[in-house]
């Protein structure tokens, strides 16, 4: 029972890679490439984004990560992301490896703290809402739903001590 509850809240996080990833098919196609090229292009970035995506959403659970947080979760991606990108290069290759393992590598985890940026900002909206339905039958969600509730008292504890000194 407990895989098929950690597996609940892996959905939001591979939801968001498999669709950031299905988007660089458009990007492809607008680039001029053929619909087939776009379509293994969008495949072979979605499945590595979603499963980075849905182990960030159990890694969440399991108190790994905490939500608010964006150190951890940038440096995760920061990881993620190129491995990611490399895995699409090798089946999708564009010539993006010409300049060697290394440079690519770098420039992805430069780039990829744009995408934790993206990510997280979706996955902190989603994945409250994820948890209010599932927390009934999931007592990870329920307790992931209390750390948000928590972390929620808390900003708007701040905004308020924030307005009331001015």
């Amino acid at each position: 029972m407990t895989g098929r509850h950690s597996l609940e809240l892996a959905l939001p996080g591979a939801s968001i890679g498999a669709v950031a990833g299905a988007m660089a098919g458009g990007l492809t196609l607008l680039a001029g490439q053929s619909a087939g090229m776009a379509g293994l292009a969008a495949l072979a970035l979605a499945t590595p984004l979603a499963l980075f995506g849905g182990l960030y959403g159990m890694l969440l659970g399991h108190g790994v990560f905490r939500p608010g947080t964006f150190g951890p979760i940038g440096l995760y991606w920061m990881a993620a992301f190129p491995v990611s990108r490399l895995a699409q290069e090798i089946l999708v290759p564009t010539g993006g490896l010409a300049e060697g393992a290394g440079p690519f590598l770098a420039y992805q985890a430069m780039i990829s703290l744009g995408f934790a940026i993206g990510f997280l900002w979706m996955h902190e909206r989603i994945m409250p809402q994820w948890l209010m339905r599932r927390a009934a039958g999931n007592p990870l969600a329920g307790e992931l739903l209390q750390k948000y509730l928590r972390f929620a008292r808390i900003v708007r504890a701040r905004k308020s001590a924030g307005k009331g000194g001015r």
